[in-house]
């Protein structure tokens, strides 16, 4: 008996498929990682810290979650796998016990000008459905609810093989959506001031033309003085309403000038197709002003701006519409919903319901479906993308955060933290790359890279609980108590910038003075109305240049030296040294390895497997020609100067042989916005968001502009380098610029010469400036949420 029972009391053998409980990673060396082995625990909340450009994303992104996305793609057949983008292996030795990874990164999304909250979480979708089955009065299908499908109709023969012989039938076909046939479902239509198109006080060979690359010299010079259609040499204002017309609205016709078979086309519908088609961001900067400056977009006068048709509009549920449900704030809407009842579309309802209080949920329940997509932040772009994870029914993946926290006020940090841990509570491994002391704090396990940035970086520091990071000695743990205390003294404006009845999104009518001359820091809780101040009533003014986080236009040979303007004063340097023209020492021009065309790479398509890159043999990977890496400045070939890291450079080019001050003052501002480690040719595509808005800030400063507006600069920045940045503004204001910054980070905050504080909520319960003053001042209240999360924070200070 009591054999038994002892038996009994033992603890069954863990059965073998428990076992595998770490991800294990061996060998990795993608990107500046040396040979990284660690082992991280499953189902637990694991943070990745260290500087910026240490090895974080490359570990997280770029090896365990790359790794995991290639294998399931490759569980696809060979003909699926030929439409999904493909991924090439990792590099690193063993990746083990790997779950599938589902990665919710900070990339903005996609500024497709069609593209809304409601059409990127389904929740427009569902909305669709539910005004087709309910909406009243019935006018068809979810479709026809919908701004991306036009009406067509039509009728014609079709042929048809029936019983061994071709008839002919008569058939009709209708479509019915929901766009609106004024503005093509857009919401807007562009009105084109035709003053920005020409001078008509002069003749069209006088140079009347006033179009970026329209000028008399070149092929639109011939065809439009070879046309026939007007006079080239009467002035504008004296032209007939016919010449008038053709000149500006013509139809394409074919004409022949000199002999040559060409096309003509008027000046409006040109315009449209060359340059109003495309996303602004995309154009280059001359042409992107003369749009801007050309061109105004109005809300269309047909549908209000709701981009729906009439028919669409007509339809309704309890007195509302389509149109307006998608207007609503999303707490609104989804109290709106929750009042119908109907069985007939009850799972429908269930879903759309839980898919709106998610949205609440997680902070963003200011904001409306109807939101252009392109206009979110980073930060409401990656809690966007949470949304349909939040409520999934899987467990046992592994989600992937890259700093959840960015675009968070403090007081919407701890929000974020409860997600998080109840992702890992469900049974999944959460693995997040993260600055922020507070979310660093809720982690089970945490991994620290460094020592240092770049080639100085790359290795794994220290693993093992928060306490243990703060005992370590690294950098994040000697850190990660810091606090900044208020300023003992503030500076005195020089002037004021003037905003008054700023209205832009959630704005009410508000007027404030922008102090000049100091360091101005924009704050207040996420949707409260901050970007929609600077950036709807300050960033289009004269003098005033604004940095984003947007991505920075360009390919993969595109890199800091290239996009600072820095390789031309060393293409020159290398060429005066030499006796040889410039052009040699560029990789896209004469210079380039003719095996690889300056690539360095050889690309192999391998159809639907990962497309191969190996090393170009001819020039050894290093793009240039061999004879062209037999000139030499100060001792260097061409290809091991871009290879140097941006604080080799600044020594290299600061002082003997190779001393060249044009390239040395744009290092030294490289250096400056704490981008030291970047090595001059890596490649620009591989930047993070906070290290492109830095690159972009390094390149204006030597700019003209003399108020500098930041947004989030201390986004990607180690608690290490916060320090470095609150200098560089500082030697900014010194030097006479105007700083205005829209930031969360305290520290930033404490060291401002003055607040302006919006609120007191977000959406509708926001837009409005609830305090302005100093950082002492706003403590010293304690009156807003800001000012409380401020008052815990320098309260800590030693």
């Amino acid at each position: 008996m009591s054999m038994a029972t002892s038996t009994d009391t033992q603890s069954p053998a863990p059965h073998v498929a428990d076992s595998h409980d770490l991800i294990r990673v061996q060998g990795a060396r993608e990107n500046n990682l040396k040979d990284v082995s660690i082992e991280i625990p499953k189902r637990r909340l694991t943070v990745f810290t260290g500087v910026s450009g240490s090895g974080k994303s490359s570990l997280v992104f770029g090896t365990i979650a790359a790794e995991s996305q290639r294998l399931i793609n490759e569980t696809y057949s060979a003909f699926v796998q030929g439409f999904m983008p493909t991924l090439a292996r990792p590099e690193v030795d063993v990746l083990d016990g790997l779950t599938t990874a589902i990665i919710v990164d900070q990339e903005r999304m996609g500024a497709n000008s069609r593209s809304t909250v409601g059409t990127v979480t389904d929740a427009n979708a569902m909305l669709r459905i539910l005004f087709s089955r309910l909406g009243q009065p019935h006018i068809g299908s979810p479709q026809a609810f919908s701004f991306n499908v036009a009406s067509i109709s039509g009728a014609g023969a079709v042929t048809l093989e029936r019983g061994g012989k071709s008839v002919k039938e008569r058939r009709e076909f209708n479509i019915t959506g929901g766009m609106c046939p004024r503005c093509e479902g857009m919401g807007s239509v562009t009105d084109i001031d035709l003053s920005q198109l020409y001078d008509d006080s002069k003749s069209l060979n006088e140079g009347a033309l006033t179009i970026p690359g329209y000028s008399m010299d070149g092929w639109y010079g011939r065809i439009f003085t070879g046309c026939g259609f007007f006079d080239p040499d009467k002035p504008i204002n004296k032209f007939t309403k016919k010449e008038l017309n053709d000149l500006l609205h013509k139809e394409p016709t074919k004409i022949k000038v000199e002999g040559i078979n060409l096309t003509y086309e008027g000046l409006i519908p040109k315009i449209q197709k060359s340059m109003l088609s495309k996303d602004v961001d995309s154009l280059q900067p001359h042409i992107r002003a003369f749009v801007e400056r050309a061109v105004t977009f109005t809300d269309c006068p047909e549908c209000g701006g709701t981009r729906l048709s009439e028919a669409a509009r007509s339809s309704k549920i309890n007195g509302i519409n389509i149109a307006d449900a998608c207007a609503m704030q999303i707490n609104d809407l989804a109290e709106w919903v929750r009042g119908l009842d109907d069985p007939s579309v009850a799972p429908l309802l269930a879903k759309l319901q839980h898919s709106l209080d998610s949205f609440v949920g997680i902070g963003l329940g200011y904001l409306s479906l109807d939101r252009p997509s392109g206009t979110l932040s980073g930060g409401e772009a990656q809690r966007t993308k949470m949304i349909r994870h939040l409520g999934s029914s899987l467990t046992d993946v592994t989600y992937v955060f890259d700093e959840p926290t960015i675009g968070l006020h403090p007081h919407d940090i701890q929000r974020m933290n409860d997600l998080l841990l109840r992702l890992r509570d469900k049974g999944n491994t959460v693995l997040v790359v993260e600055h922020k002391p507070e979310m660093i704090a809720i982690a089970d396990h945490v991994v620290d890279l460094g020592p240092r940035a770049g080639t100085a970086g790359g290795e794994v520091v220290f693993e093992g609980t928060v306490d243990g990071l703060r005992a370590s000695g690294t950098m994040t743990g000697r850190h990660l108590d810091d606090r900044a205390g208020l300023k003992p003294s503030v500076r005195t404006p020089s002037g004021v910038l003037e905003v008054r009845g700023a209205d832009t999104h959630n704005l009410q009518d508000v007027g404030v003075d922008i102090p000049l001359g100091v360091l101005v820091v924009v704050t207040g809780v996420a949707g409260s109305g901050k970007s929609s101040l600077i950036h709807g009533s300050v960033s289009g003014r004269d003098g005033v240049v604004s940095i984003d986080q947007g991505a920075i236009r360009g390919s993969r040979r595109s890199n800091p030296a290239t996009y600072t303007g820095l390789l031309d004063p060393i293409r020159k340097a290398f060429a005066k040294a030499n006796g040889v023209k410039p052009a040699l020492f560029s990789a896209n021009s004469e210079g380039a390895c003719p095996t690889c065309n300056g690539a360095g790479v050889i690309y192999t398509d391998l159809a639907m497997m990962a497309s191969v890159a190996t090393i170009c043999e001819e020039c050894d990977g290093k793009r240039f020609q061999a004879s062209v890496l037999e000139y030499h400045l100060g001792g260097r070939d061409i290809s091991e100067v871009l290879a140097m890291s941006v604080t080799e450079a600044e020594e290299f080019f600061g002082a003997g042989e190779a001393r060249t001050p044009a390239a040395h003052a744009i290092l030294d501002r490289l250096a400056d916005v704490g981008l030291g480690y970047l090595s001059l040719g890596q490649p620009l595509t591989t930047l993070s968001g906070g290290e492109r808005q830095r690159l972009k800030l390094a390149t204006q400063m030597a700019g003209k502009g003399g108020v500098y507006v930041l947004d989030e600069p201390t986004t990607g920045l180690h608690l290490a380098d916060v320090e470095q940045l609150l200098g560089l503004l500082d030697r900014l204001v010194d030097s006479g610029k105007s700083v205005i910054v829209i930031e969360h980070h305290q520290a930033v905050m404490a060291h401002a010469d003055w607040i302006i504080d919006l609120g007191p909520g977000a959406g509708h319960d926001g837009g409005r400036i609830v305090f302005e003053g100093t950082p002492a001042d706003l403590v010293a209240a304690g009156s807003t949420l800001t000012g409380e999360h401020l008052a815990a924070y320098v309260g800590t200070s030693d």
